[in-house]
């Protein structure tokens, strides 16, 4: 009896030793999963609700009123796997929600890397349902320390592409027109927009 005892009090230590020396558990992910399904393929998304509560909370109001569903990727910049797309509302009044407050990545911890997705604005604080995705690492578009001039901001990172880089790059190849924008957009419009079909939340 005295043996068994023994036996089973070697093997609970023997238990607690190798739980000790687990690392503990990470903790969950509380990103949100969006499908972007467009014309060119799918771009799944994971938004960051919990680092751009703000930036985050107004493009999944944008996902579940289907204020997405038929709109266009319409502009490219740069060429192969750098530069950026956008894509969104383009101030369509039937689309767009109020603007939102800035957030910038100075305050979120969010940077302008492979694959993330941003608020296209004019002044801070004007953003509304218009964004973009960047190819390869843009840290010129992330909050800068105070210059003697523009509003240094930057631009609102909330998102990053899990999967679908891919047709990111082919959005950002297709041809431009040299025609279409006007100011710094003449010449990166697409000659032929992506829509996006529907935007949805995915487990």
């Amino acid at each position: 009896m005295i043996r068994v005892l023994a036996i089973l009090l070697a093997a609970l230590l023997g238990f607690s030793a190798a739980l000790a020396q687990t690392p503990p558990a990470p903790a969950p992910s509380t990103d949100v999963r969006v499908a972007l399904d467009t014309d060119a393929g799918r771009i799944l998304i994971a938004v960051h609700v919990d680092k751009a509560p703000v930036t985050a909370a107004n493009f999944l109001k944008y996902v579940d009123q289907k204020r997405f569903d038929g709109t266009l990727f319409y502009r490219g910049v740069g060429a192969s796997d750098y530069g950026f797309v956008q894509g969104g509302a383009q101030n369509d009044p039937k689309r767009i929600l109020p603007p939102i407050k800035h957030e910038p990545t100075t305050q979120t911890g969010l940077t302008h890397d492979d694959g993330a997705l941003s608020m296209a604005r004019y002044a801070p604080g004007s953003a509304t349902g218009d964004f973009f995705i960047v190819l390869g690492k843009m840290p010129a578009m992330d909050a800068q320390p105070q210059q003697a001039s523009g509003d240094n901001q930057g631009f609102a990172v909330f998102a990053h592409v899990v999967e679908g880089m891919d047709v990111v790059k082919a959005i950002l190849a297709a041809p431009k027109s040299p025609t279409a924008g006007e100011g710094v957009m003449k010449g990166q419009m697409l000659a032929a927009p992506v829509t996006i079909r529907t935007a949805r939340r995915v487990p």
